[in-house]
């Protein structure tokens, strides 16, 4: 009796385990094809980088991957599960998930031509001429210090594939790993979610959206959602239920590696708490928000243009890839690819308080409303942007304001230095310490 009990617990742990596994199948096959597939195709990485670093953890690490270049997408395998992604000239990669290939591949993607003008003939920040003066305050010494420290690839220091920093203005030191280079584009993860802020940022200054008036979403009319507003998405305190945990099977990992309408997936969320009370950090807020900014306009064509011709190319961004999930929403959570200099551009005009060159951008007073505190936050963040209000970078200034994603991604903005910080990585949580890092640099900083 007690044999066949025991046989009964271990079946049902059994089966228990393969019903959860089977869950995650689509999430272990989905970041694995995904993120392989963009490295290859947008960020001209190879195969084998991915695998033995960005790749190289958990279950992700186990699966088999087939990298067709010809038809340019990736097909990854693990026991029974399989996911694939393709790629959109101009769009980067997407999951075929909820949507067929052929509906995906055909939308109205459009493209605005590229700037007329040879970047190494033009002053930067627009093009890429640089100044061969070094701004006054620096100690140049110790900001070469603060960069090998940045570079030498051990804890709290590990995983670093560039720092640039921008001073006064003015590009004064940059530094690549030995397998990258300034034309390397660098994967976003959740600093795309600043990104989204600029967008809506614009559309707010066309009178194409509002901040604080409810949103009109139907499926929300006959419940309390129905008060939530443009500005509780972006704060991250809807009262949506939302888990965010990357570990696991959670709201983020389903989200991202399989659901082919990824705003679609937030709205359907219950409201589990009073708007503007609670804060929750949700990629799903983000994609929702870009869901809603892609129906105030009148067609895809150029909701798809929009990007590029009203922020890219206004910035001299010539790098820059927005991708799309399968229902051709722009991931405004995590997918965005660019290089080390145009992410520094992007922390330009938030510095300069959204004008460019004498162009304003951003409506007047954007970047203040971007910067002020979210409501639960503590004073962690605002507006689709990290604060350091609550001095969580002691060693920072408290008016540092900045782009945070997953895996090591930062840019710095900290007005009261004149500065721009940008970092890219491969770093697991605990290696790479941007307190202290931020610290050696700043001390190179008068």
């Amino acid at each position: 009796m007690k044999k066949r009990i025991v046989l009964y617990a271990l079946l049902i742990i059994f089966l228990g385990a393969v019903f959860y596994l089977n869950l995650l199948m689509p999430i272990i096959t989905g970041y694995a094809a995904k993120n392989l597939a963009s490295a290859v195709f947008v960020a001209g990485r190879s195969q084998e980088s991915m695998e033995k670093e960005d790749l190289n953890f958990s279950f992700i690490k186990l699966t088999s991957n087939t990298v067709d270049r010809d038809k340019k997408e990736v097909t990854s395998r693990f026991l029974w599960g399989k996911s694939k992604a393709i790629y959109i000239e101009g769009f980067g990669c997407t999951l075929a998930e909820d949507f067929s290939e052929n509906e995906i591949k055909s939308r109205p993607y459009q493209h605005v031509d590229k700037m007329l003008f040879d970047p190494d003939t033009v002053s930067w920040p627009m093009g890429d001429l640089l100044a061969d003066t070094v701004p006054s305050g620096v100690n140049i010494n110790q900001l070469n210090h603060a960069l090998n420290l940045a570079m030498s690839d051990t804890v709290p220091f590990k995983g670093t594939f560039s720092v640039l920093v921008v001073y006064k203005g003015q590009l004064l030191a940059e530094v690549y790993r030995d397998d990258f280079s300034a034309e390397n584009k660098f994967l976003s993860w959740s600093m795309a979610k600043s990104f989204t802020n600029a967008l809506v940022g614009i559309r707010v200054k066309e009178q194409k959206m509002k901040l604080n008036d409810p949103l009109d979403i139907s499926e929300w009319q006959n419940d309390e959602r129905k008060k939530i507003t443009l500005n509780n998405l972006m704060q991250m305190n809807s009262g949506l239920a939302w888990n965010e945990d990357y570990g696991n099977l959670s709201d983020v990992t389903v989200m991202l590696h399989k659901e082919g309408d990824m705003g679609l997936y937030t709205l359907q969320k219950e409201f589990k708490f009073p708007a503007d009370s609670v804060w929750v950090y949700s990629s799903g807020s983000t994609n929702l928000v870009c869901r809603v900014l892609r129906k105030t306009f009148a067609n895809d064509a150029d909701y798809f243009l929009f990007p590029q011709k009203a922020l890219f190319n206004k910035l001299g961004m010539r790098s820059a890839v927005f991708e799309v999930d399968a229902s051709g929403t722009f991931v405004g959570s995590s997918y965005l690819y660019a290089s080390m200099r145009d992410y520094a551009r992007f922390g330009l005009l938030f510095l300069n308080d959204g004008n460019w060159l004498g162009e304003q951008i951003l409506p007047e007073g954007w970047v203040s409303y971007s910067t002020q505190p979210a409501n639960g936050s503590d004073g962690k963040y605002g507006s689709f942007f990290w604060l350091n209000q609550s001095l969580e970078y002691p060693d920072a200034p408290k008016d540092m304001f900045l782009c945070r994603g997953h895996d090591g991604q930062y840019i710095c903005i900290i007005p009261s230095k004149e500065l721009v910080i940008v970092r890219t990585g491969y770093s697991k949580k605990g290696e790479f310490d941007l307190n202290l890092f931020l610290k050696e640099i700043l001390a190179g900083i008068s």
